[in-house]
């Protein structure tokens, strides 16, 4: 049974000061599967125990990009600035997710505070170590157990669109302006129109077929093309146009298996330095480790900021194909 843990925290706001409790303390919140309400505490998160960091979004809402069944309701769990998965433990992930963090797992402290000695105090790890892995599959390949697999037990409930009180709330935590919520209910509400248009309207009659606010979609004539450029960590590219991209994809708007959907549409043009090459990512639907033949990009600063999904905090990492890249 988890235990409480003295002075819990609660109610922190973007850029609050806080330090991650000890091993031990946490530890003491957690149930036999390593949990805290249904959310992981991960192996990859033990690095970051003792350290001081700062609020970098109130993980109030998550999207469910799999499923799709909308945003879902979290509570008194929060992202940190710079703690992001490194895979160690869920072998060798690349995907570097934002970890979060139950406020249990925090305390909120004053700036110039000094670190808390660590107490040396052992921990059972196996606990963790165990509760990293699924039953394997049918062919017998592993299966991973992380926050993003298991991220619909930690927020079961659905969250309706319309249900103004979480963009009231974003304002208040920090997570968005006023124009930034305001943005996000009016996509909302146009997407949802758009969805019953395509369900009951035909073609002639939909408003560019039916997509979602971003306007993408695929061009591709019979197999999507490719392109090797063996762009490396720190050279800097531009993102190509929305509509040369869009002739790299199926109708399912997919480029040999990956997506590229309207919240990386918003990056078209920029410029961006290719932060790694990335060929391990779980599949978050399975738990598998999907081994890419042809390696993604992940660039520098570039992620999902939850524009067209009603400001949902994740900060998923984008992934690039190369041939939507060019060498600056």
């Amino acid at each position: 049974m988890t235990q409480s843990v003295a002075e819990t925290t609660s109610g922190l706001r973007v850029g609050d000061l806080v330090e991650v409790r000890s091993a031990a303390e946490i530890m003491a919140t957690l149930d036999e599967r390593g949990e805290l309400d249904n959310l992981p505490f991960m192996p990859e998160m033990l690095e970051f125990c003792g350290q001081q960091l700062t609020v970098h979004k109130v993980a109030n809402k998550v999207c469910d990009p799999y499923g799709r069944t909308g945003m879902h309701r979290l509570t008194e769990t929060v992202h940190l600035t710079g703690a992001r998965c490194g895979g160690s433990a869920h072998g060798g992930c690349q995907t570097a997710c934002s970890l979060y963090w139950k406020q249990a797992w925090l305390k909120r402290i004053e700036p110039g505070t000094a670190p808390t000695p660590a107490d040396g105090t052992r921990i059972d790890l196996e606990l963790l170590t165990i509760n990293t892995r699924k039953p394997p599959l049918e062919s017998g390949k592993e299966r991973y157990s992380c926050q993003s697999t298991e991220m619909m037990r930690a927020a079961p409930t659905c969250l309706p669109f319309r249900d103004v009180r979480q963009y009231v709330e974003d304002v208040q935590v920090g997570n968005a302006t006023v124009w930034m919520s305001l943005q996000a209910f009016f996509f909302a509400m146009f997407n949802r129109l758009q969805a019953v248009s395509k369900r009951v309207l035909p073609a002639k009659l939909q408003f560019r077929g039916g997509t979602e606010w971003g306007f993408v979609r695929g061009r591709a004539v019979g197999k999507t093309p490719v392109a090797h450029l063996d762009l490396q960590p720190g050279e800097l590219v531009r993102i190509k146009s929305k509509e040369q991209i869009e002739l790299t994809l199926n109708e399912h708007r997919l480029n040999r298996g990956m997506g590229f959907e309207e919240e990386a549409a918003r990056f078209c043009g920029r410029t961006a330095r290719v932060q790694a090459r990335i060929t391990r990512c779980l599949d978050e639907t399975t738990g598998e480790l999907v081994i890419m033949k042809t390696p993604a990009i992940v660039l520098e600063n570039v992620f999902c900021e939850g524009v067209y999904h009603a400001n949902c905090p994740r900060e998923y990492v984008s992934f690039w194909r190369e041939i939507w890249l060019e060498r600056v």
